[in-house]
Protein backbone atom coordinates (compact mmCIF):
# COMPACT_ATOMS: atom_id res chain seq x y z
CA UNK A 1 0.00 0.00 0.00
CA UNK A 2 1.62 3.13 -1.03
CA UNK A 3 1.12 6.48 0.84
CA UNK A 4 0.93 9.89 -1.00
CA UNK A 5 1.93 12.93 1.04
CA UNK A 6 1.61 16.66 -0.68
CA UNK A 7 0.69 19.98 0.20
CA UNK A 8 2.20 23.47 -0.80
CA UNK A 9 4.62 24.07 2.59
CA UNK A 10 7.90 25.53 1.59
CA UNK A 11 10.67 23.49 3.72
CA UNK A 12 13.21 25.93 2.76
CA UNK A 13 15.46 26.83 5.21
CA UNK A 14 17.08 29.92 5.25
CA UNK A 15 17.66 33.26 7.08
CA UNK A 16 14.32 35.19 7.17
CA UNK A 17 14.31 38.53 9.24
CA UNK A 18 10.62 38.19 9.59
CA UNK A 19 9.73 40.74 6.53
CA UNK A 20 8.85 37.33 4.28
CA UNK A 21 12.21 37.81 2.37
CA UNK A 22 15.68 36.64 3.15
CA UNK A 23 19.25 38.19 3.43
CA UNK A 24 22.26 36.36 2.31
CA UNK A 25 25.14 36.69 3.99
CA UNK A 26 27.78 38.60 2.83
CA UNK A 27 31.09 36.94 4.78
CA UNK A 28 32.69 33.69 4.66
CA UNK A 29 32.02 31.28 7.31
CA UNK A 30 35.26 31.29 9.14
CA UNK A 31 34.90 35.28 9.40
CA UNK A 32 33.11 37.00 11.86
CA UNK A 33 29.64 39.63 11.04
CA UNK A 34 31.01 43.32 9.99
CA UNK A 35 30.63 45.62 13.02
CA UNK A 36 27.37 47.31 13.28
CA UNK A 37 27.17 51.08 13.89
CA UNK A 38 26.63 52.14 17.66
CA UNK A 39 23.71 53.81 18.26
CA UNK A 40 26.11 55.28 21.40
CA UNK A 41 29.15 55.59 22.16
CA UNK A 42 31.71 56.72 25.49
CA UNK A 43 34.60 57.27 22.72
CA UNK A 44 32.23 59.86 21.16
CA UNK A 45 31.43 61.88 24.71
CA UNK A 46 33.23 64.65 25.66
CA UNK A 47 35.70 64.59 28.28
CA UNK A 48 33.21 66.28 31.02
CA UNK A 49 30.65 64.47 29.75
CA UNK A 50 32.70 61.70 30.69
CA UNK A 51 33.89 62.53 33.90
CA UNK A 52 30.30 63.13 35.01
CA UNK A 53 29.18 59.53 33.70
CA UNK A 54 31.61 58.02 36.08
CA UNK A 55 30.88 60.11 39.32
CA UNK A 56 26.99 59.14 38.50
CA UNK A 57 28.10 55.59 38.24
CA UNK A 58 30.85 55.90 41.11
CA UNK A 59 28.34 57.28 43.40
CA UNK A 60 25.75 54.49 42.49
CA UNK A 61 27.79 52.03 43.25
CA UNK A 62 28.92 53.72 46.87
CA UNK A 63 25.36 53.33 47.26
CA UNK A 64 25.19 49.95 47.14
CA UNK A 65 28.06 49.51 49.26
CA UNK A 66 26.54 51.82 51.83
CA UNK A 67 23.52 49.74 51.72
CA UNK A 68 24.97 46.50 51.96
CA UNK A 69 27.05 47.43 55.41
CA UNK A 70 24.63 49.36 56.97
CA UNK A 71 24.19 47.75 60.46
CA UNK A 72 20.74 45.96 60.99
Amino acid sequence: MAHSHSHGDDHSHGHADGHGHTHSHSHGPASPHPAQPAPWSILRMTLPARLGAALVVSAALWAVVLLAMRPS
